[in-house]
């Protein structure tokens, strides 16, 4: 057994000791978007620091703790408080809980993430579903020796986010009344934010937001075999004509605001599963 595996095997063992019962999606939620758990009927909470092989977040935003649940007539696991690369974690630690969401049985992944705008017809407190991502800027979490009982070498990429899910979220939230946005985002490594030159080559190569998180947990997800299925709160707007200081202050702000349509987007789609 691979020492992979055996991490794996230790983890979801420590959880199903915690919680026996199934878990049909995952969800793991993004800066200043915690407040979903609101919604949750919770039936466990565990420590990151209590689990074998996890890693702890050090940012603020980000709570902390892996809840099983129930949302949406649905039990799900929820990663409150993700993991980053620019907290000088490798891409493989990073998207490890993704690795145990698919061994816990989640078939589908939900992530959301704060990220900047780029797109001139965006404003702050938009929602913009990602229907695909540019990752050519952080390193591949796959690089390296494949386990093959995980997943093939060479993933198809070619749909990274579920378009059917995409179509059902577009239409709960044209029920909604919610004026939701859509487009491609661009992973980068962080931790600062971008200056203007990079904000204008980020638009130039076909990006619509920008952001430090997702791609590479999206990449092992679609390793793993499960459907994806994601949305950026844009809380911040990159480029402007005038002087745009950015502070992670203002954009847990922006996103605490545009979060109730967010969780009504998940909760629906999760009904649905």
């Amino acid at each position: 057994m691979s020492e992979l595996l055996k991490k794996l095997e230790d983890t979801t063992a420590y959880i199903k000791k915690q919680y026996q019962g199934n878990i049909s999606a995952g969800i793991i939620l993004g800066s200043g978007l915690g407040n979903l758990t609101k919604e949750l009927n919770i039936i466990k909470e565990i420590s990151y620091s209590d689990i074998p092989h996890f890693p702890v977040s050090t940012v603020v935003g980000h709570s902390g703790k892996m809840i099983v649940a129930e949302l949406g007539g649905k039990n799900v696991l929820v990663m409150s408080g993700r993991f980053h690369y620019y907290e000088g974690y490798d891409p493989q630690l990073i998207t490890y809980p993704v690795r145990v969401m698919k061994q816990l049985g989640a078939q589908t992944l939900f992530l959301s993430n704060a990220a900047g705008g780029v797109n001139p017809g965006f404003k702050v407190g938009d929602l913009m579903i990602i229907n695909d991502h540019i990752s050519f800027f952080t390193p591949n979490p796959l690089i390296g020796k494949n386990e093959e009982s995980l997943g093939t070498r060479f993933p198809d990429m070619t749909e990274p986010y579920s378009k059917d899910l995409i179509a059902k979220a577009k239409a709960i939230a044209k029920g909604a009344g919610y004026d939701v946005k859509e487009g491609v985002y661009v992973a980068v490594t962080g931790p600062t934010f971008e200056t203007k030159a990079e904000y204008q080559l980020i638009k130039t190569i076909g990006a619509d937001a920008v952001g430090m998180s997702t791609v590479q947990e999206v990449i092992v997800a679609k390793h793993g075999g499960m459907s994806v299925f994601a949305m950026s709160v844009i809380t911040d707007i990159g480029i402007r004509e005038d002087e745009n200081v950015i502070t992670h202050e203002e954009v847990l702000a922006a996103a605490k605001e545009a979060e109730p349509k967010l969780t009504t987007i998940f909760r629906k789609l999760i009904e649905g599963l």
